[in-house]
């Protein structure tokens, strides 16, 4: 992560430990929540982790972890729950455009804390690492939903906004490629054209074209930038017709020879010379 990355990571997380519960099932499911953990983590976790055991709600260090049965609690404790085990084992990576939010515990509370996410609609993946238990989310919607559910405010409208400026950035980072990639074909063909009407004047082909064809040619050679579309305004002509056009003086360039008749047939041979209707010849 960039510096400003981490900041912003460390700035939520100090957001969410610096809320200040006012119902006290909430405080001791966050209680709950941190366990033993809040005291091997950054500063403001563990200032929160004092306040809690200040406040008589339970000790929330030194000294074993709160009861809290998740089956029986009210919503509003299970979120809370989930914030304090998040403040104590969660991690949030924002590297290389991606959101990335973990959990790291026990291998046997890896697959109960998937469980109780998924009851609450936000199911996540979990797996084994080096004997820990990790559950991940990987798609910034759920990790956004999850963060605000939990207390986060204004760090998170500041992710989200990144979110949204980095989507943009890549849309029209696309749009431009695409954009330069049709420009360079643009470039490529009317090149392409202009070397056919040269070969094709020269060789006198061009001059037995049908009007429609000689006009095109005249057009792109006086406004070689100009795309189909503006070629069939400027000649009052179905852009259909101009594509045709420029395809037939292309194709002819490639042949020796081809029919004058306004079609892409050869012309006809004559018959040997020195034969009558017939088929005899002719002394």
């Amino acid at each position: 992560m960039t510096r400003s990355e981490r900041d912003l990571v460390v700035a939520l997380r100090s957001e969410l430990a610096g809320i200040d519960p006012a119902r006290p099932c909430d405080r001791l499911a966050e209680a709950a929540g941190l366990g033993d953990d809040a005291w091997n983590r950054e500063p403001a976790v563990t200032r929160l982790a004092v306040r809690l055991e200040r406040r008589g709600d339970e000790r929330a260090g030194a000294g074993g972890t709160p009861p809290f049965g998740w089956e029986s609690a009210a919503d509003h404790c299970r979120w809370a729950w989930l914030r304090g085990r998040f403040l104590a084992r969660g991690s949030l990576s924002l590297a290389n455009g991606r959101t990335h939010l973990e959990f790291i515990v026990s291998p046997e509370e890896a697959p109960v804390l998937a469980a109780r996410l998924a009851e609450l609609g936000l199911p996540a993946a979990w797996r084994l690492r080096r004997t820990r238990g990790v559950v991940t989310w990987k798609s910034g919607e759920s990790v956004g939903t999850f963060l605000r559910r939990i207390g986060a405010g204004a760090a998170l409208l500041e992710l989200e906004a990144r979110q949204v400026s980095r989507a943009l950035r890549g849309e029209l980072n696309r749009v431009l490629n695409a954009e330069s990639a049709n420009l360079q074909r643009a470039v490529a063909a009317a090149g392409r054209q202009l070397e056919a009407i040269d070969r094709l004047e020269a060789d006198g082909r061009l001059a037995a074209q049908p009007r429609v064809v000689r006009a095109v040619a005249a057009a792109r050679r006086e406004t070689p930038e100009a795309t189909l579309a503006d070629l069939a305004a400027r000649l009052e002509l179905h852009r259909s017709a101009v594509q045709r056009a420029l395809e037939r003086l292309e194709r002819l360039a490639l042949h020796e020879e081809d029919g004058t008749d306004g079609t892409d047939r050869p012309a006809p041979r004559a018959g040997p010379v020195g034969t009558g209707r017939g088929g005899t010849a002719l002394a």
